[in-house]
């Protein structure tokens, strides 16, 4: 029997580890990209109490990229319907706040308008469907099904729940995180989660279901990711919340993504450069806050 010498070994086990992280990177860097010369920004409006802003018009907005003012082509009002996707943990660290998560997505629902649509999906160390996109406020069965188990993909679950959102018709576009945001398996970084989520225009909201009793490090980096998330999207980040707060903190999502606006303008600047471009919202009225997403990124050229 022919035996292959040890350095041969070496060498092709090396080639073999060397390929496999090409072959992971490449998949990192596999962005959903959506082809468009057109930027779309959904911005929310908030007064001194938090209240959202209604009755706005496209000419009391300016839109700036990379500190340059745009023409806006296209606004929408509040009225605009929105798609979004909601993402429950189910591993095992939430084994005690499944039901709390479960309360939370039928909250959402609830507040659904008849243009409106939400799919459900379940996280652990698989994304599975738990239902799919309707406008009804009534739930499967099968969500009092889930339990905890398994390990954590939550960067795996934005980043599809982008792709899902991207073939969706409504421009208005929003992913709900339940989560105690340890991710433990994803094949995704929060960083090609986070781009996949922007590229399609979605707004990130992100609810932290860690333990309030839980004072670790690992928290407060779990809860420093579900905060990144929300923050660059425009979306916000509600710590840890139960019964009262977390009803509240639905009803306030929903009515958020009701009450947004979403602009559009073509860049006087079409760069094809892959890199960053922030933007900026502003609106010709005091003591008023505005949250966007902080910027995108554009495709890279031929």
């Amino acid at each position: 029997m022919n035996r292959i010498p040890i350095r041969s070994t070496l060498i092709i086990f090396a080639a073999l580890v060397l390929s496999l992280q090409i072959s992971a990177q490449q998949k990192d860097d596999d962005i959903i990209k959506v082809d468009s010369s057109i930027v779309l920004v959904n911005t929310t409006v908030t007064d001194t109490s938090g209240k959202a802003v209604t009755g706005l018009n496209k000419d009391q907005f300016t839109v700036l990229e990379d500190g340059v003012e745009q023409p806006i082509v296209n606004f929408a009002p509040e009225t605009t319907p929105f798609a979004a996707v909601i993402l429950m943990d189910t591993s095992g660290s939430m084994e005690s706040r499944v039901s709390m998560a479960r309360s939370a997505a039928i909250r959402f629902l609830s507040g659904l308008r008849a243009d409106d649509y939400t799919a459900i999906y379940s996280f652990d160390s698989q994304v599975k469907l738990v239902q799919d996109f309707s406008n009804s406020r009534d739930i499967t069965e099968s969500i009092f099904d889930l339990k905890a188990d398994g390990m954590t993909v939550l960067n795996d679950a934005i980043y599809k729940a982008a792709a899902i959102l991207s073939q969706r018709p409504e421009k208005r576009r929003a992913i709900i995180v339940l989560s105690d945001g340890a991710d433990t398996q994803s094949g995704k970084s929060a960083d090609a989660a986070y781009k996949a989520a922007i590229a399609v225009n979605a707004t990130i909201y992100t609810i932290d279901m860690s333990s309030p009793d839980d004072h670790s490090v690992g928290r407060v980096q779990s809860q420093g990711a579900l905060k990144m998330f929300a923050q660059k999207s425009g979306g916000t980040f509600v710590s840890t919340p139960g019964g009262p707060g977390m009803r509240e903190a639905f009803t306030r999502i929903v009515e958020e993504l009701g009450n947004q606006y979403t602009i559009s303008y073509e860049p006087k600047n079409i760069k094809n450069d892959g890199k960053f471009h922030t933007i900026e919202v502003r609106i010709a009225r005091p003591n008023l806050t505005i949250r966007t997403r902080k910027g995108y990124y554009a495709p890279k050229g031929k």
